[in-house]
C-alpha cells in the first residue's frame, strides 16, 4: 500500500526520474533540458533541505512522486555553495551539468531555430518550436540568485514575502488519486514545524504550459499572485 514518507538519499535517482517524466513540453522536447532539469528543480532541495522533502512510496520502497522545497529560500541560497561543490562539481553532476563559461550575464531562455538567441513564440508553432537554451539552464543551476531569488518585476517582492517554496510532481499513474493534497499538507506541516522565517507562507510556480493545474492548487489553499504572467508563468501563494 502506498504511503508518504520523508525523502531518503537512496530516493535520489527516482526523484530525478520523476522530475524528468513530468516536465512541460518546452523542456521535455529537449534532451539537454531533460538531462539538466533535476539539477535545478529537484536536487537543490533534496540535498540542502531534506527535512522539508517527502516522497510517495508505492509500498515497495520506490518513490513515485514527491513534494519538495524549503522553508526559507534565503537560507537555501546561503547554503547553495555546498550544493555546487557536493553535487554539481562531483560525480554525475559534473557530467550532466557543464560548468558555465560565465555567470555575469544570463543567457536567453530560448534559442532561435538557427541556434542564436531566441524568444518564446519565435516562428510558426509558437513556444514549442523554440528550443530551451542549455547554457541558460546550466547558469541557473550554478547561480542560485537566478534560480530562485531574481527575475521579472515583482519576483523580488514575492520571494521576500513568501519565503517558503514548494515543488510537487507525481508520475502520471499516481495522479488524481488524492495524494497531491495529502503531500502538500505534509509539506505545510514541515514548514510550520521548522522554526524558519517563512514570511507570510509558501510560493510555487506553474509553467504557462500547465495552467490546467491551477484549480487543483486553489482547492488546496493557494491563490494566484499577480506578476507571473510577465515571465509566462503563474505564481501562486498560500498564507500560513
Amino acid at each position: 500500500m502506498a504511503f508518504i514518507r520523508p525523502f531518503r538519499p537512496e530516493d535520489t535517482e527516482n526523484a530525478k526520474h520523476i522530475c524528468r517524466a513530468t516536465l512541460p513540453p518546452s523542456l521535455s522536447s529537449s534532451a539537454d533540458a531533460v538531462r539538466l532539469s533535476p539539477y535545478l528543480w529537484t536536487l537543490p532541495f533534496t540535498h540542502l533541505s531534506p527535512e522539508t522533502c517527502f516522497v510517495l512510496d508505492d509500498g515497495s520502497g520506490n518513490a513515485v512522486g514527491y513534494v519538495i522545497g524549503t522553508s526559507d529560500v534565503f537560507a537555501l541560497a546561503a547554503a547553495y555553495p555546498r550544493y555546487v561543490a557536493e553535487v554539481l562539481q562531483a560525480g554525475q553532476g559534473r557530467a550532466d551539468v557543464p560548468p558555465p563559461e560565465q555567470l555575469d550575464v544570463q543567457e536567453p531562455w530560448f534559442l532561435a531555430a538557427d541556434g542564436g538567441a531566441g524568444r518564446e513564440g519565435d516562428g510558426e508553432g509558437g513556444e514549442y518550436r523554440a528550443r530551451v537554451n542549455p547554457r541558460c539552464l546550466a547558469q541557473m543551476a550554478y547561480k542560485v540568485e537566478w534560480l530562485v531569488l531574481e527575475g521579472v518585476e515583482g519576483k523580488k517582492e514575492l520571494v521576500e514575502t513568501y519565503r517558503a517554496m514548494l515543488h510537487i510532481d507525481l508520475l502520471e499513474e499516481w495522479q488524481g488519486k488524492g495524494w497531491g493534497r495529502q503531500m502538500i499538507e505534509k509539506f505545510v506541516e514541515a514548514v510550520r514545524a521548522s522554526g524558519a522565517q517563512f514570511g507570510k507562507g509558501i510560493q510555487l510556480g506553474v509553467a504557462g504550459e500547465n495552467t490546467k493545474v491551477v484549480p487543483f492548487y486553489e482547492k488546496v489553499g493557494f491563490r494566484v499572485y499577480p506578476g507571473g504572467e510577465r515571465e509566462g508563468n503563474v505564481w501562486m501563494v498560500r498564507d500560513l
